[in-house]
């Protein structure tokens, strides 16, 4: 499959990524990381369960003290189990590709948490950054940090994990199990949207048509699109012979996923409805 070109929205995003610039450090810089979560992310994922459970744990972490990294988690540990029962059910072509894939994707986020904890940002991409710092300052709607936290995860995080397990040989196998992959996830819209009004925000289904950008970025990270173009970036890179080509195409990768990282952080409703809303996600009686 040969990769496409950039479209006007993706070079805009990434446009977007340069103007915003190095996010700021809020003094992680200057901080010990939290044992607690070093102990769940300090060594690599060996297999789709163990970075199931160590999400999970980690989740009812951030739950617990109401860390807003914990959005992102309560849906991301849903989607690695059910692709893992996809793989046990034999639902992909190459279940070992599609396995070895899930693990890396997993232990992508886990090295960025990792980075972010100890504060070893010159190895932390921008668009986590943006997402973990937005968590920390608990300024954003529910929905923005879950949402966030996708698009570094599937806009930057994806296409990584995909070059590095490989999408050769047979790349269109591979690419029919990276598709089927969506079908999955089709089937969690839902129950993800459920799992994190119960935990996070019991009235965000309320708040639905007031996100409307927000709504359309989700829908472009979560499922098909964001998917296929992270696809798309993975053979750019694995087929980039010079070291410039596969710089560039990475320097895109990142600059991009920022840039609809800022996107997501910018106004699209008054400062008063902003806080209506994040009342109205909090649900009935709470404060």
């Amino acid at each position: 499959m040969a990769p496409s070109p950039p479209s006007r929205t993706k070079v805009r995003r990434a446009w977007d990524g340069v103007r915003g610039g190095r996010p700021p450090t809020n003094g992680t810089l200057d901080a010990a990381p939290d044992p607690a979560v070093f102990d769940l992310v300090s060594e690599p994922f060996g297999s789709i369960d163990d970075a199931h459970e160590r999400l999970c744990a980690l989740e009812a972490l951030f739950h617990e003290r109401g860390d807003r990294r914990g959005p992102f988690l309560v849906i991301y540990s849903r989607v690695t189990r059910e692709v893992g029962r996809a793989v046990e059910a034999g639902e992909f072509a190459d279940p070992a590709w599609v396995e070895a894939y899930l693990v890396t994707f997993a232990d992508l986020y886990r090295q960025a948490l990792l980075s972010y904890e100890t504060g070893e940002l010159e190895t932390l991409a921008d668009p986590w950054q943006v997402a973990f710092e937005a968590a920390g300052r608990g300024d954003c709607l529910v929905a923005q940090d879950a949402v966030l936290g996708i698009n570094a995860h599937v806009n930057y995080d994806l296409a990584l994990a995909l070059s590095l397990v490989g999408v050769d040989p047979d790349r269109e196998a591979k690419y029919a199990d990276h598709c089927a992959v969506n079908d999955v996830l089709r089937r969690l819209v839902d129950e993800v949207q459920d799992r994190l009004a119960d935990r996070y925000a019991p009235g965000i289904a309320r708040v639905d048509e007031s996100l409307g950008r927000l709504d359309e970025v989700l829908s472009f990270v979560a499922l098909a699109e964001g998917r296929d173009s992270a696809w798309r970036t993975a053979v750019a890179i694995s087929d980039s012979r010079l070291g410039i080509r596969r710089r560039a195409a990475l320097w895109f990768l990142r600059t991009s996923s920022t840039g609809v990282a800022y996107l997501l952080l910018s106004p699209a409703v008054s400062d008063r409805l902003h806080e209506t809303l994040r009342d109205v996600e909090r649900g009935p009686g709470v404060g």
